[in-house]
């Protein structure tokens, strides 16, 4: 009787085991994302561009629209994570490279040393009065973290080009930088808005990364998309501040007034849409 109970308990100990590790969030294995494959580019000769523009952008993560490259906060969930998680993850992974934050020409590799200082995180020196006497007061350090929900633009480098053998005005993104609000030594923000660039990486090398990892589709669960596909479907709100040019400054170096450089942002803009109407004739 006794060995008939022991092997009872043995039994619905192991039955409750096995259901503990084959639970599933949800009603169906997902196997669609995780499992993609990027979708190459269409090989490309110098002789099929016949005009070509490089432009750099910024994404401000407040817009609405932008509101799947910020959220999920870190932490919030398990079955997706925010961009910025995602790049960070991978660079410590190793499976990507960051770049200088001055370097968007991807010449400058952070090592990982540097890139665990990214965003201000460091050791810091402080100075700690005792709570006892002789009530002195003495040296502390204290690691101070970056919070990867601190993001609050990107900044994108992309080439239009003009491919005359399919007749296409493309756009290509050649990389993107996360940026921060700046900070002073202590950690306190800098009075005037001013943003901080954390670091470059190199848009072909993470696109299977961004191909495998989901973001929310706020109207159906069962067909997530992914962070490929928001930038290649161009799912997301921006403006210009820069293209290039003769002198190499951006748009708020000759348009001081915000409103003004907003206007040339779509003036700029605007001028692409002209130029590829203006190819056809009827």
């Amino acid at each position: 009787m006794k060995k008939f109970f022991l092997m009872l308990i043995v039994t619905v100990v192991t039955a409750l085991s096995v259901n503990a590790q084959n639970v599933l969030d949800g009603v169906y294995v997902k196997e669609n994302n995780p499992a993609r494959r990027v979708i190459p580019y269409t090989y490309l000769r110098e002789a099929d561009v016949m005009w070509a523009k490089r432009i750099w952008r910024h994404i401000d993560l407040n817009e609405k629209i932008n509101a799947p490259l910020r959220y999920p906060k870190t932490g919030d969930t398990k079955d997706r994570k925010n961009l910025i998680n995602v790049m960070m993850d991978a660079v410590k992974e190793g499976s990507l490279t960051a770049f200088d934050p001055q370097d968007d020409e991807f010449t400058l590799p952070m090592t990982q040393e540097q890139f665990s200082k990214v965003g201000g995180a460091d050791s810091i020196q402080i100075k700690v009065t005792r709570a006892e006497p002789p009530y002195d007061e003495y040296d502390s350090t204290v690691f101070r973290a970056f919070n990867p929900d601190d993001v609050v633009q990107y900044r994108i480098k992309e080439e239009w080009f003009f491919d005359k053998q399919r007749s296409e005005l493309k756009c290509r993104i050649i990389g993107l930088c996360p940026m921060t609000l700046a900070r002073d030594q202590e950690g306190n923000l800098i009075e005037g808005g001013q943003k901080k660039l954390l670091f470059w990486i190199y848009y072909p090398e993470a696109r299977r990364i961004f191909a495998n990892a989901e973001v929310a589709n706020r109207f159906n669960t069962a067909q997530r998309m992914s962070f490929e596909d928001v930038f290649q479907k161009r799912m997301f709100n921006s403006y210009i501040i820069k293209e290039d040019n003769v002198y190499n400054r951006r748009v708020d170096d000759y348009k001081v007034n915000p409103l003004d450089a907003l206007l040339e942002s779509e003036r700029i803009k605007q001028d692409m849409v002209n130029f590829e109407i203006d190819l056809w004739e009827y």
